[in-house]
């Protein structure tokens, strides 16, 4: 993994690793393969994870390398998840999240990022505590919500490409600064691809009542 890191090239005047390269290329093919909510989003986003935990332990970014981390328990989770509940046609059965849904995610995501934010900070894990803590505590909830299927995952990963960005920039990540700009096309994409899939799905359980689809939960 060194190897990758200490080798690379120069792009529009920053040095770029390979493994960072790398990396971020798996992580634009993950948003490619869960817009078409293809199995094969989770083992190239653990290829994903592994390169980009060392990019971002040697940029010296803590509260970013700790997540990904979580993401690869995450992705194993969803993982799971999706293969109970897929139709082998269709894919990955997606829906739109309840209100009390959307409430605890918010919830989650301030007091998650207040929490962790203090957390490095106390501990020096990061020069830039509170943008890091968004982005970590933001992942972790896109991939579960990811995991459930659940629609609103592509705006939670919409407001971490939006801090990501100018964090990267300032660490002079730059190539993962754009990497994260593309991405922010993709996931408006992806939303919107979802969203009209989960009207799709909804369709024939409000036009038969007595027969509802089962909602997609990993437990």
């Amino acid at each position: 993994m060194h190897v990758l890191l200490e080798h690379g090239f120069t792009l529009f005047g920053q040095r770029v690793s390979l493994a960072e390269f790398a990396g971020q290329v798996l992580a634009l093919v993950v948003v490619f393969l869960a817009q078409r909510r293809s199995m094969l989003t989770w083992p190239v986003q653990l290829g994903s994870v592994v390169l980009l935990f060392t990019v971002y332990a040697s940029a010296d970014l803590g509260g970013i390398a700790a997540r990904q981390v979580v993401i690869g328990l995450i992705t194993l989770h969803g993982w799971w998840a999706w293969s109970r509940h897929r139709d082998p046609v269709l894919g990955v059965v997606v829906r739109r999240g309840t209100g009390r849904e959307r409430l605890a995610v918010l919830a989650a995501f301030l007091l998650g990022t207040t929490g962790f934010a203090l957390l490095l900070d106390a501990t020096n894990a990061s020069w830039a505590p509170w943008p890091d803590a968004a982005i970590f505590v933001g992942t972790v909830l896109a991939f579960a919500l990811q995991g459930r299927g659940l629609v609103e995952f592509w705006i939670v990963w919409l407001v971490v490409d939006a801090i990501g960005v100018p964090l990267q920039i300032r660490s002079g990540l730059w190539f993962s600064a754009a990497v994260y700009t593309v991405f922010a096309v993709l996931v408006v994409k992806g939303f919107l691809d979802w969203n009209r899939e989960a009207r799709r799905e909804r369709a024939p359980q409000a036009a038969n009542p007595a027969n509802p689809a089962n909602p997609v939960s990993p437990v």
